[in-house]
């Protein structure tokens, strides 16, 4: 990309390094969704968001017990506080991802069951969805950096032309960030249907 014409602007050098960082975090957690987005195999980031009622608070797994993959097909959860075993039972059930954990009292097994074709469409739908609600949020942030920058010139904190070009710079970081998710989202796309 070419040199920033908002980063030359003092006015305008911190709107652009927040809506840089803003853009920045919505594609972090884009790729965080994608991966703990289940493919064909066992993987311990395929429970980060599942979150279990702890005494009132939702606490993601890896902080309640230890959480590894000792075969291809299967997730081994061993809760540090045995009592919580019953809650991430529930929680993993009412989590939507089709599992249906085994509970020895001490541990629980978590078979991964193959994905059918019918579920590798339902896991691609899925994965569509959460790339359109991160689209949303990084067009959330541009249309906060062109208030902001609209509000700046209707202040004449910046000139009109300034403001043609930062809004331009916008719109391009916007693009970027969004063509950064959709390439990340084709690529587990085709991981997911592979056989």
């Amino acid at each position: 990309m070419a040199v920033s014409t908002m980063a030359g602007i003092p006015a305008l050098k911190e709107l652009s390094g927040d809506l840089k960082r803003r853009m920045d975090q919505a594609v972090a957690t884009f790729q965080a969704s994608l991966a703990s987005t289940r493919t064909g195999r066992a993987n311990v980031h395929m429970l980060d968001q599942v979150k279990v009622d702890y005494y009132g608070t939702h606490t993601p797994i890896s902080q309640l017990a230890q959480v590894s993959t000792p075969e291809a097909q299967l997730i081994l959860i061993a809760p540090w506080d045995p009592s919580v075993i019953k809650e991430i039972d529930k929680a993993l059930r009412t989590a939507d991802l089709g599992f249906n954990p085994i509970s020895d009292g001490k541990l629980l097994r978590v078979p991964v069951p193959p994905m059918t074709e019918e579920r590798r469409r339902e896991v691609c739908k899925h994965l569509n969805r959460v790339l359109e609600e991160h689209r949303t949020a990084v067009r959330n942030v541009r249309r906060d950096g062109n208030e902001a920058l609209k509000k700046m010139a209707k202040e004449k904190k910046i000139s009109e032309d300034e403001e043609k070009r930062a809004l331009e710079e916008v719109q391009k970081m916007t693009d970027e960030e969004i063509r950064r998710m959709e390439e990340l989202s084709r690529k587990k796309e085709a991981e997911v249907m592979q056989v």
